[in-house]
């Protein structure tokens, strides 16, 4: 991973020493093919009857081999960098990543976090540049990357950003392919009104798993270190309360 919330390489961990795009890339596989079957089925069956469709689909299960995927999804995925594939998800084009905004937004928002305790193991106050916001929660995403709960949802995120990505190259290059192949525009056009909506509902669940995977980064961590935070915190309040309660007694000498 080399930008926060975001992808780059994830280190190895779990499943055999899998990477994590290693351990997703399989599911691409099937998300290409899918949709170059559904493409397919669409063409050969005169718009999308059922019985059309399974008999595409049982006729062209030779068509995309294993490797073939493989290729495929490599190649389409590789076409979208990691910083656009973030602007298609969260679409922003300036500081699209979530960790951005993890302390003045995310943070507030989660009631698993703390924001007292965050504050305190912060060691100052929180910041508020959304720069500086990304590099905090970076480092604390680099110390929490082996917690299962942060592994699995950064997986989750890693996977739904990269078909975000798959279902922009599809709109484009399939939509295209569907217009040229397809005699009827009105079939055509249904199936690119297909590949937007998938577009959406993937979007829609890649955001939620981007922003999660941040809350979770800070959360897992506050709970991993609270302990000691809330020893520091309650002792600041006892001496504070100390200090009120010898300044009252003052006053009240004063006035006697």
């Amino acid at each position: 991973m080399t930008s926060a919330s975001g992808a780059g390489t994830a280190r190895r961990g779990g499943e055999g020493g899998k990477s994590l795009k290693e351990q997703y890339r399989w599911q691409l596989w099937i998300i290409v093919a899918g949709n170059s079957l559904f493409l397919y089925g669409v063409v050969q069956a005169n718009a999308i009857r059922l019985a059309g469709l399974r008999s595409a689909f049982t006729d062209a299960q030779n068509l995309v081999p294993v490797g073939l995927a493989l290729v495929i999804a490599t190649v389409l995925n590789g076409l979208l960098s990691a910083e656009a594939k973030a602007r298609l998800v969260f679409l922003r084009w300036h500081h699209a990543l979530p960790g951005h905004r993890a302390y003045s937004k995310y943070a507030l928002r989660d009631p698993r976090i703390d924001v007292a305790v965050l504050e305190k193991l912060h060691g100052s106050a929180l910041p508020v540049d959304p720069v500086e916001q990304n590099r905090a929660w970076y480092r604390l995403c680099k110390a929490m990357e082996t917690d299962p709960a942060v592994r699995q949802v950064h997986r989750d995120f890693l996977l739904l950003r990269d078909y975000t990505g798959l279902c922009v190259v599809f709109i484009v290059f399939y939509g295209t392919a569907a217009f040229y192949a397809i005699p009827s525009p009105k079939v055509a056009f249904s199936y690119l009104l297909a590949l937007v909506a998938q577009y959406v509902l993937v979007r829609q669940a890649a955001s939620n798993y981007g922003i999660r995977f941040v809350t979770t980064v800070l959360a897992r961590w506050v709970a991993k270190e609270q302990p000691d935070a809330l020893k520091y915190l309650g002792k600041r309040a006892r001496t504070k309360g100390i200090s009120d309660a010898s300044k009252t007694a003052e006053k009240s000498s004063r006035v006697d």
